[in-house]
């Protein structure tokens, strides 16, 4: 079953409306939670007028910092898993405003409707306090980051750079986006009788939001079961538990009975982002194109009451051959809420920044760009002086230049046309951490012959269920339609957040350990069996040894042989531009992604993982910006209207390519495929933009004003 194009298991369920998300639960006596969120960015809440709110029917509560239980104070490890340093935000714990749409208040009502006209009544006095929310004024203000690995440098970048005969060197403004899946934040919180709490979230990590709202109320683990079997999109946002769970939590312990809050698509503006992002890039180079000096340096924002931190430079030390290289990261502090990790995390950012300068490079020594790549591929990590547990990168270059046609390319910029429309070709590279997390998983064999095996991850929609019933049949020998796979629920064998590309490499890992586990206590029972068992056979041991059930479990850690190695997925992304001569208008007409990612699980579910990710990396070179008034402090384009995402008519011929790719990463040989799919796409249609025009646009999104009034580096 391994490798193979199997549909996905839970597509009828979703298509047919059997699915439930944290907002579906039907549960008698349910009441609707509505926020009230801040219209300040900075300040402190003089007075909350809600009488008129109350005063309306059907409103049961209105809560505020005035009138809830006071917690104790915020720490690191709340989270455990995702939390960055410094003291997470509570909601309605003091009258201390931070961000601009910060919630002040939860009215709660019998019905949603109800509760969102209250919450339209509530009249919030503030002392208003002097704000920053511009990145770009604050850059001189930035220092290094408290906790977490500082990017590691070696020898003397500033000195070669000066010293190299071929120079660039450019900055870099990525702007911040918002995640924007489809499935709004939800949870729906019910109390039993014996005071403990079931949880239906949106979460990425059921778990986590287990062990947070422990933390936080006091509660047991035991009487607190978090459940989120599907999820509608997440991308990084769910990774931590938002206030819309706490709030829910809350409430309900209050009033005891079941409480559901949900955002709404405003509200979603209003928690983590990808993060605004200064870098600078100097690249020198000899004559011949040998990379001689590598500078990076970036400066991210983050909100005033934690740090966080992305590696963004990190990969500009090990992605090319450089004994030179030097690395910087700073955090500036802004009156914003904490940002989150978004599909990528540092590695879209900064790996856009260092491939758009190798192409600057590539121009300014008259050589091919892939040439340019090739010549200074790294057959060492030499960041942490590691070999590769395995790298395919060049057969991705061989293969994705070859079905892009990249051999025809006229490498003057302008030269390719068609009347007035301007035809650009571009390539980047592309690089993600083959991660691999500590997993446990439960198999469950009846005599009947069908399988069970379950662990505590989630499926954000990248095909969990499938490619774990995928590796729990194939390593019994089991048809598929026998395996079932239990996920999205706090009481099953622990697992990791879902996230980073590491599910299949961790979870998977564990699925195939507690199978082989199973298989060997049943051999044991076989006398005078030697080595494997099909299926059929399994099955006959346990009816000859009249077992009804035969289970097992096991947990899975990254070996120490693992640790020798340096583990990375790889691709190559050709792109191909079609710019209006007149107007500025980029349309991305055709993509070509190869990937090495080691062993392919089910290449069906993976190249939709590469398509969703070049998708996006469309939108990112061309569309998201979330948009800032200062004045103000707060996003505007909140919306899905105004904030712009890639529709299908911006969606034109996308080509994967998996290059075959054997590792040691873990005992399945996957490295995961959700983030890879993203890094360098953006990099490589801004680069065919410039080869289209000549033009050079460097901050992201390339829209037609930016791109119309960037000086032509060509006439």
């Amino acid at each position: 079953m391994i490798g193979e194009p199997i549909n996905r298991v839970d597509g009828a369920a979703k298509v047919t409306g059997a699915a439930r998300y944290a907002a579906d639960h039907a549960i008698p006596g349910l009441v609707h939670g509505h926020v009230v969120s801040s219209q300040i960015a900075r300040g402190k809440i003089l007075r909350i007028d809600a009488k008129a709110a109350l005063g309306l029917p059907g409103v049961l509560r209105v809560f505020t910092h005035e009138n809830v239980p006071k917690l104790a104070p915020a720490s690191r490890g709340e989270s455990e898993e995702v939390a960055p340093e410094g003291s997470a935000f509570r909601p309605l714990q003091s009258a201390r405003v931070l961000h601009s749409g910060q919630p002040l208040a939860l009215i709660v009502a019998e019905t949603p409707e109800q509760a969102r006209h209250a919450a339209a009544l509530v009249h919030v006095e503030y002392v208003r306090q002097e704000h920053a929310t511009d990145l770009r004024g604050t850059l001189k203000r930035a220092r290094k980051p408290k906790g977490g690995d500082a990017p590691s440098s070696r020898g003397h970048a500033e000195r070669a750079w000066r010293h190299a005969v071929v120079q660039m060197d450019a900055a870099f403004w990525m702007p911040v986006e918002h995640h924007n899946p489809m499935e709004l934040f939800a949870a729906t919180v019910v109390p039993d009788e014996d005071g403990g709490l079931t949880v239906y979230d949106k979460t990425q990590g059921v778990q986590n939001v287990q062990r947070y709202l422990s933390r936080v109320f006091k509660y047991p683990k035991r009487r607190l079961r978090v459940f989120s079997p599907f999820v509608g999109g997440a991308f990084g946002s769910g990774l931590r538990p938002q206030y819309h769970v706490f709030l829910a939590v809350l409430a309900a312990r209050e009033l005891q009975r079941p409480v559901r809050v949900m955002l709404t698509r405003q509200q979603m503006f209003t928690f983590g982002h990808r993060p605004g992002l200064w870098q600078r890039v100097a690249l020198g180079a000899s004559t011949e194109g040998r990379l001689e000096a590598v500078i990076h340096e970036a400066v991210g924002e983050t909100s005033r009451f934690e740090d966080f931190t992305e590696h963004v430079v990190d990969p500009s030390g090990l992605l090319y051959r450089c004994d030179h290289v030097k690395l910087g990261y700073k955090l500036a502090k802004l009156d914003l809420y904490t940002p989150m990790d978004m599909r990528a995390p540092g590695a879209v950012s900064g790996i856009y920044a260092l491939e758009c300068a190798m192409d600057e490079l590539a121009f300014r020594l008259g050589m091919d760009p892939l040439e340019l790549r090739v010549k200074n591929h790294a057959e060492r990590d030499q960041a942490e002086d590691k070999p590769f547990g395995s790298k395919e990168l060049r057969a991705c270059y061989e293969q994705g230049a070859r079905r892009f046609g990249w051999p025809h390319r006229d490498p003057r910029p302008g030269s390719m046309r068609e009347g007035r429309t301007l035809i650009g070709w571009g390539m980047a590279t592309g690089i993600w951490d083959a991660m691999q997390e500590s997993a446990s998983a439960k198999a469950v064999l009846t005599a009947d012959g069908n399988l069970t095996v379950s662990a505590a991850t989630a499926d954000i929609g990248t095909g969990t269920y499938t490619v774990m019933t995928q590796i729990a049949a194939d390593t019994l020998g089991l048809p598929l339609k026998n395996v079932t796979f239990r996920l999205g629920d706090s009481s099953l064998p622990d697992a990791p957040v879902e996230g980073g590309s590491f599910t299949v490499s961790s979870v998977g890992s564990a699925v195939k350990a507690a199978c082989e586990r199973l298989r060997q206590k049943l051999i044991r029972r076989a006398r005078g069996s030697r080595g494997s068992l099909s299926g059929d056979q399994l099955l006959e041991v346990m009816r000859g040894s009249r077992l009804a059930t035969m289970e097992a479990t096991a947990s899975v850690k990254p070996t120490g042989k693992r640790e020798r190695y340096s583990h990375y997925a790889h691709s190559a992304i050709f792109a191909e531009v079609q710019v209006d001569g007149d107007f500025g208008t980029v349309r991305v007409t055709r993509v070509v992604s190869a990937v090495a990612g080691g062993r392919i699980v089910n290449p069906k579910t993976a190249r939709s993982q590469i398509l969703g990710g070049i998708v996006w990396g469309i939108g990112m070179a061309l569309e998201e910006e979330s948009l800032l008034d200062h004045r103000l402090g707060r996003f505007m384009n909140h919306n899905l209207a105004d904030y712009h995402v890639p529709v299908n008519a911006d969606v034109r011929d996308l080509d994967v390519i998996f290059v075959e790719e054997r590792d040691i990463v873990n005992p399945l040989g996957a490295k995961g495929l959700g983030e890879i799919g993203i890094v360098g796409t953006a990099a490589a249609i801004a680069n065919a933009v410039f080869h289209a025009t000549g033009r050079r646009v460097r901050d992201l999104p390339i829209t037609p004003d930016r791109l119309l009034a960037t000086v032509p580096i060509v006439a």
